[in-house]
């Protein structure tokens, strides 16, 4: 299965979630940003390749579909809910994500 990984920077917390699932042997994992300054921008071929998008926010699902339209509307997006307050690799934030996200990868 291929998991891409959505916040606004991709800097801190998708970058984080791709960084501690990508070693999964069952997964593929990308992540990226939907701001224009992202390190990684969101593109269709990102969405196209996905097969489960996870979401920080709300409001990055809303992106996608506002960006990408039909083909965001074929996939699978799971709002995680977690806020823009943690760094990159920040212990709690790889706690929420794995508690989060580990459910959808059994």
């Amino acid at each position: 299965m291929n998991i891409l990984f959505v916040c606004s920077r991709n800097k801190w917390r998708s970058r984080t979630a791709e960084t501690i699932f990508r070693n999964n042997q069952k997964h593929s994992v990308k992540s990226a940003g939907t701001e224009h300054d992202a390190r990684i921008k969101v593109t269709e071929k990102l969405i196209g390749w996905s097969d489960l998008i996870f979401v920080m926010e709300k409001r990055h699902r809303e992106r996608l579909k506002e960006k990408f339209g039909s083909l965001a509307d074929t996939k699978e997006i799971i709002i995680l809910d977690i806020q823009d307050n943690y760094k990159y690799m920040d212990p709690e934030l790889i706690e929420i994500l794995e508690t989060s996200v580990s459910p959808y990868l059994e």
